[in-house]
């Protein structure tokens, strides 16, 4: 499974994405569990963006999922802090 997270805004306004292939990592089975579960619900719409607060776009395989903080779901925030956190590791 091939997951995409782009994270936008923030205090910078900058932009950073990252993609992870979880078919040969260890922690794969969980990442791809955290992923078909993050794509089940959106978050809350129409809610009004926080300032500096940060915007995701997930994709996972073909679908998408926009996101926004705080309105994450405990899934939806594990997912992008494990991808985020492969690019530093």
């Amino acid at each position: 499974m091939l997951i995409t997270v782009t994270r936008t805004g923030g205090f910078a306004g900058g932009q950073r994405s990252v993609s992870l292939e979880t078919e040969c990592r260890s922690d794969g089975p969980e990442l791809e569990r955290l992923a078909e579960l993050a794509l089940s619900g959106e978050g809350p719409v129409g809610l009004d963006p926080v300032p500096d607060g940060f915007s995701y776009v997930v994709h996972v395989d073909s679908k998408l999922v926009n996101l926004q903080d705080p309105y994450l779901t405990d899934e939806q925030r594990q997912l992008i802090d494990a991808v985020l956190a492969a690019d530093t590791a």
